[in-house]
């Protein structure tokens, strides 16, 4: 793909996500059962947007990753190859990979100990000797919010100021964001902290995985990561 292509994406998808929270303002505006029960309702527009657009991201990196190959920068393949699962199993996680899609039971174990009774990881109860360690409220709940703000709006303002975080985030091939996706987290974090309704976080979720995609195909530090 040529740079002229990638930048023609590139403001695509950001359009898509000035979009989004746009129309998530006009729909909480409008009707706040409205937009629970059916603009980010589970199974709707919102989450399978975000499923895709996640599993977008994964086919970037690999493209990436390919490229990395090819140089044969080995430590910068690798580990953009492990980003790639983990976008795959991210987008796989966000539709119960496909359960609802293609309609299978749950297993048993799962029942008992998935708070939806899905085949998810995200929606565990792990019990533990101080209560049970609901992971979809902990682990990726406050803590991976709080990481992927700190990705997406400290690190563009760190990465060009401090050496030794350059060096890190080129050595371990990490896309880094620009100031563009730096701008678009704060507004989005900004949105969803003005409106009180319930599956708001599904919205920041969409969002999350469109930046997430732009940032792959134009990260910062470009050269050092496809």
């Amino acid at each position: 793909m040529t740079l002229s292509t990638l930048r023609l994406l590139d403001k695509l998808i950001l359009g898509i996500v000035v979009a989004v929270l746009v129309l998530t303002v006009g729909v909480y505006v409008y009707n706040t059962e409205y937009f629970s029960l059916t603009y980010a309702r589970e199974d709707g527009f919102v989450e399978y947007g975000t499923a895709i657009f996640l599993l977008f991201a994964s086919f970037v990196l690999i493209g990436n990753a390919r490229s990395l190959k090819a140089r044969s920068a080995t430590l910068a393949f690798a580990c953009t190859l492990f980003y790639a699962l983990l976008f795959f199993f991210a987008a796989g996680e966000e539709i119960s990979w496909g359960q609802r899609i293609f309609g299978w039971e749950t297993g048993e174990t799962f029942q008992q100990i998935n708070k939806q009774q899905e085949t998810n990881l995200h929606n565990l109860i792990v019990p533990t000797p101080w209560g049970d360690f609901h992971l979809a409220k902990t682990l990726f709940g406050p803590i991976l919010t709080l990481i992927l703000l700190v990705y997406l709006a400290v690190l563009p303002l760190l990465y060009p100021r401090v050496g030794w975080i350059k060096r890190a985030a080129d050595r371990i091939a990490a896309p880094v964001p620009g100031t563009r996706h730096a701008v678009l987290a704060v507004a989005a974090s900004l949105v969803i902290a003005a409106i009180d309704v319930s599956r708001k976080w599904e919205v920041y979720e969409l969002v999350f995985s469109l930046l997430a995609t732009s940032i792959f195909l134009l990260p910062q530090n470009r050269e050092h990561t496809t």
